[in-house]
């Protein structure tokens, strides 16, 4: 499993982001490193299909999928089940997410 942290340094909840997925990791008993990738231009960007951070990437696919032509160096917005606009992913949203991404893999899809 191949886990990227996209964020660019202006975004403020990029820190807080990182600390919850490194805790939900831990807390389902997953070591993998995380590999923290700083985005700084409008280039970078665009070559990353970076849509806002902090992005969450597993093996290349974005946890939170947004249209692709969502790309740029700004600060990413999360929508709770209940649907509330948040600035970062709940603990609970990674939580699910995770959970999905593995079952996605176990039925080879």
């Amino acid at each position: 499993m191949k886990i990227e942290f996209l964020y660019w340094e202006e975004c403020p909840s990029h820190t807080e982001t990182l600390a919850r997925l490194r805790e939900v990791l831990k807390e389902s008993e997953l070591d993998p490193p995380v590999e923290r990738i700083h985005v700084e231009t409008d280039d970078q960007a665009v070559s990353l299909k970076f849509p806002g951070s902090p992005t969450i990437r597993i093996d290349g696919a974005d946890l939170f999928p947004v249209p692709d032509e969502m790309v740029g160096l700004t600060c990413r917005v999360y929508y709770t089940p209940e649907g509330r606009v948040t600035p970062l992913p709940t603990k609970d949203m990674i939580r699910s997410a995770l959970a999905a991404h593995r079952i996605k893999i176990t039925k080879g899809g």
